[in-house]
């Protein structure tokens, strides 16, 4: 098994992302993410791996990838769709810099689950959204 790690571009919250995706997902099923550059090791990937998002600097979420397609920009160039499980599974949030593309991720590597069942949001994560980008903006978190 192995993970991918991208940068979300655009959406500084997880749930403009989910809403950005649900869109894409309603207009031209299935969801997927489409990406310059083809996996080499696509076979790992499907063998149970995610694509861990980067959002506003944080990894902060992740998808199962369910497949991996050879796929054609609107202008005709080649590209790789990233066949991606609609749930979003919120990750412990981890700081990441950017970089550009994707990035292998190994799952020892890999951010843990967050966890579910109504747990309430403890510390950074209970601060209100637009308060925690600016702190992190100043470089105090």
């Amino acid at each position: 098994m192995l993970h991918l790690l991208k940068l979300c571009v655009g959406p500084k919250e997880v749930a403009e992302l989910a809403a950005n995706q649900a869109r894409r997902a309603a207009l031209d099923p299935p969801l997927r993410h489409q990406t310059r550059m083809v996996p080499k090791r696509a076979a790992e990937l499907l063998d149970g791996g995610s694509l861990y998002w980067v959002v506003a600097g944080f990894i902060r979420v992740r998808q199962r990838i369910l497949d991996v397609r050879e796929e054609r920009w609107d202008d005709g160039s080649a590209c790789a769709g990233l066949v991606l499980e609609p749930e979003l599974v919120l990750v412990e949030p981890r700081p990441q810099k950017p970089f550009q593309g994707w990035r292998y991720l190994e799952p020892a590597a890999a951010p843990p689950d967050a966890p579910r069942g109504g747990v309430a949001a403890t510390g950074l994560e209970a601060l209100p959204p637009a308060l925690r980008r600016e702190l992190q903006a100043l470089c105090l978190i």
